[in-house]
Parts: C-alpha cells; sequence; structure tokens
C-alpha cells in the first residue's frame, strides 16, 4: 500500500501536467468545431442544392469513421503526404476539430429547426437579407439553444482526446501510460487518470449549464 500511494504522489504533479494539454487541446478543437459546424449548418438549412450536398459529405465523411482512424489518416497520411510537419498536438486538435466540427453542425441544425420558422419569413419581409437574416435573427437564439448540445459534445470530446496518445500527444493518457509501464501500478494509476478525466468533464459541463441560465431565452426550453 505504502508503495502504491509513493506512486501516485510522485506521479500525479507528472500527469497533472498533461491534464492541462488535454484541457487545451479539447478547448482549441471544440472553438475550432464550432468554427466549421455553424457554417455548415447554415449551408445545410438554407444552402442551395450543391452547398447542402458538399456540407452533407463532409458530415457524413467525419460522423462515419472511428476518431482512431482519422488521427492515423490524417496524421501519418494525409499531413504526411501534402508535406505538413505538425506537431502531434496541433494535429490531434486539428483531426478532434473537424471532426466535432460535423457534431456541431447538426446540434446548431437542430436548433435552427426548433426556432419558429416565421421568423425568418418575416425577416426577409422587412427587406432583410438571407444572410442578414441568419446572422442577425436565427444564429443568436440557435447558438443559445445548442448549448445543452454542446456540453455533451464536450464531454464526448474529452473522452476522444484520449485516443491522442497513439499519436504522442502528451495528455493524461499518454503520461498515465508512460508512468504505469515503468512502475507496474496500472490499476491505481489509470484509476488516477480516470479521476482526472471525470473531474475535467463535471467542471467543463458545470461551467457550460452556468453559461447556458445566463443565457437562456425565456419561452424556450423551460419546465414548467
Amino acid at each position: 500500500m505504502q508503495e502504491i500511494l509513493t506512486v501516485l504522489w510522485e506521479a500525479a504533479p507528472f500527469i497533472l501536467e498533461g491534464a492541462g494539454i488535454t484541457v487545451v487541446a479539447v478547448v482549441g478543437a471544440m472553438f475550432l468545431g464550432l468554427g466549421i459546424g455553424v457554417p455548415l449548418a447554415v449551408a445545410q438549412t438554407y444552402g442551395t442544392g450543391s452547398v447542402r450536398r458538399m456540407a452533407d459529405l463532409y458530415v457524413w465523411f467525419f460522423r462515419g469513421i472511428p476518431i482512431l482512424v482519422l488521427l492515423f489518416l490524417f496524421y501519418f497520411g494525409l499531413f504526411a503526404w501534402i508535406g505538413l510537419n505538425l506537431s502531434a498536438m496541433t494535429a490531434t486538435v486539428l483531426v478532434l476539430g473537424m471532426t466535432s466540427g460535423a457534431y456541431q453542425s447538426q446540434i446548431v441544425r437542430g436548433a435552427i429547426l426548433a426556432l419558429p420558422q416565421g421568423q425568418f419569413k418575416a425577416a426577409l419581409a422587412l427587406g432583410m437579407s438571407r444572410a442578414q437574416a441568419v446572422w442577425s435573427i436565427i444564429l443568436p437564439q440557435a447558438l443559445r439553444l445548442s448549448i445543452p448540445g454542446w456540453s455533451n459534445e464536450y464531454s464526448i470530446l474529452l473522452k476522444d482526446s484520449a485516443l491522442a496518445f497513439v499519436l504522442g500527444t502528451s495528455e493524461i493518457m499518454a503520461r498515465t501510460h508512460f508512468v504505469a509501464t515503468r512502475t507496474y501500478q496500472h490499476l491505481p494509476l489509470y484509476l488516477l487518470a480516470a479521476a482526472m478525466y471525470f473531474g475535467l468533464t463535471w467542471a467543463g459541463v458545470g461551467v457550460l449549464r452556468l453559461v447556458e441560465r445566463r443565457v437562456r431565452i425565456k419561452g424556450y426550453g423551460e419546465t414548467a
């Protein structure tokens, strides 16, 4: 027991540094996914036939392939093929972000479709262009309604980030595996990693719920 406690005490600061890297990767991927997902959602909802098909193709590609395969496909395949010498961390954020963009597009798209469609028609009747109506009327409401879905996406993305250790990204799982293979204290160390992931999930979802309460639109998503 004393040996286990000693290993955990000595390994905790090293693994906690990996938690910081995990947070940076997940937050970066979330924002990249948001930047990709919102235009995709708008394209799927209001785009022309060809634009919708291109957006659908992107979504189906990234939702239809396991994240582990995508990490290998882009880091060892596409990025190397086009001559991009990216770090494992950068590649992790890009791949997770592009994948998250496909899922976030469906979150935002669902929020857009949940709004009364008469708002868009009324904006056009008042002389707004389609772009102005989407930007000024639809998206401010849809983004607020998307926050509960983002909570779910955050927790999924956090767990998916554990796969980044296969690229050499020095996050929680990679550091835990490094220590475990040298100390042979696999169970306590992986329990420590699990506790860190649980804590990060709890904290991130808590922040998003706080944001949701602060920006909630009265009349939407409220229980009786």
